[in-house]
């Protein structure tokens, strides 16, 4: 057994990178509680334990007397002489107070509080070593899921996937191996906590930067990035440099650079961009491929308004706005699109028409579709990206908030079974 415990020592001071100072430390503290209940209250009791060959001993300070009242606090002159020979009475002496099976109870005590010792000192450790590397890609493995939260092992240490750091069209596998953007070290309830990230957009901008090394040299500059997780990220590239294609220094020969990217990102599109100190450029440079007719700009609200071709709309929009929304985020600019025959009518008789297309859909009374398109929810689609918190603020319509969205939802899934059926539609 003691072999063993000294193993067992060996093991985590060599694995873990723990002191073995700090394990014994541990280990005494575990004997000095066995031995109080094994013992029973003996008088300054200490544990000693050989970190070369294992053996657990207690001993006791007890004091010499003439008369025993109590075992666990005196001995006999006669008991005290056989231990040191010109023993008198009133002296302390120091005695070995082993009981048999001692070590068996007490490798119990000191196996259980040397794993609590580990896991303080691990996560001490954590924080000492992470606290540098917020910022980094590394790499560990699945080890297990609690809820919707993912446990990665680093190897020495674990770390934490949070539910809101997935990126939503992702699916781990147990054993899987996978890399991470490390966005913190912080100190939860059991200690700190290493949290990986996978859907933070510094995640993209680090892979960038160590998939193009212009990035790293600072040839070239990332200006802004606007990311919706697990379907498309815009990313605007610029550089002091003229002789250098900002663009095409991250696409890479053949598409190489940005495909190991792709890949990465479990083939998220990403767009890449030439920033421009122009805001009209930069805008319509993020909307590429989508041609533009005009441009209405107010500085102060920092708005625009676009027009474009009918057949550019759906383009210049993308699938459930997401590329208007995604130039929005990337520019800082709010972008409004329209097709060029909407531009020509006024504001009263869009408003109706809004209206009239809500009120249309089964389930939402016109009414309700007056309210919403007032407070800017101007489309099926607008009302499809919105979450019940957000109908909720709407005080004339906030109790029916839930019952508009599974109405809008169920519209939006009629709508694109029927485009489904009838691919001439499209």
């Amino acid at each position: 057994m003691n072999a063993d415990f000294v193993a067992v020592l060996e093991f985590w001071e060599r694995e873990k990178g723990i002191s073995r100072d700090v394990l014994v430390a541990a280990v005494h503290e575990a004997l000095l509680s066995a031995a109080k209940k094994a013992i029973g209250p003996a008088r300054e009791l200490r544990c000693e334990i050989d970190q070369k060959s294992g053996d657990i001993r207690a001993y006791a300070k007890l004091v010499v007397s003439d008369k025993v009242l109590s075992k666990h606090d005196q001995i006999s002159v006669f008991d005290a002489r056989r231990h040191k020979p010109d023993a008198q009475v009133g002296d302390e002496l120091e005695i070995e107070v082993t009981p048999a099976g001692f070590g068996r109870i007490a490798s119990q005590y000191a196996k259980q509080s040397l794993m609590q010792h580990i896991r303080r000192a691990e996560k001490q450790l954590i924080f000492t070593e992470f606290k540098d590397r917020v910022g980094d890609i590394i790499s560990g493995t699945v080890r297990r899921f609690e809820r919707s939260d993912v446990t990665v092992d680093l190897g020495k240490y674990e770390a934490l996937l949070p539910n809101r750091e997935r990126v939503p069209t992702e699916e781990y596998q147990i054993g899987e191996r996978i890399r991470c953007y490390v966005k913190a070290v912080e100190t939860g309830p059991h200690g700190p906590e290493i949290i990986l990230s996978r859907a933070d957009p510094q995640f993209v901008i680090k892979l960038f930067q160590l998939e193009v090394s212009e990035i790293n040299d600072g040839t070239i500059e990332i200006k802004g990035i606007a990311r919706e997780p697990g379907f498309r990220t815009k990313i605007a590239v610029w550089t002091r440099d003229e002789k250098v294609d900002p663009v095409g220094a991250c696409v890479g020969l053949r598409g190489q650079r940005v495909k190991n990217i792709v890949r990465e990102l479990n083939n998220e599109k990403v767009d890449i961009i030439r920033w421009d100190s122009n805001a009209r450029n930069f805008i319509t440079n993020a909307l590429a491929p989508a041609k533009l007719k005009s441009f209405e700009v107010d500085e102060a609200k920092k708005r625009v308004k676009i027009t474009v071709a009918p057949d550019q709309l759906s383009l210049a929009i993308g699938k459930r706005g997401q590329n208007a929304r995604l130039t929005s985020k990337l520019t800082g600019w709010q972008i409004d699109i329209e097709a060029e025959h909407m531009a020509m009518m006024g504001f009263e008789e869009k408003m109706a028409q809004a209206v009239q297309a809500l009120a249309a859909v089964p389930g939402i009374s016109e009414e309700q579709a007056r309210i919403l398109v007032n407070s800017g929810l101007t489309s099926l689609e607008a009302l499809l990206q919105a979450e019940e918190a957000d109908l909720a603020e709407i005080p004339q319509i906030a109790e029916h908030a839930a019952a508009i969205l599974e109405a809008a939802r169920a519209e939006g899934e009629r709508r694109k079974f029927k485009i489904g059926e009838n691919p001439e539609a499209q």
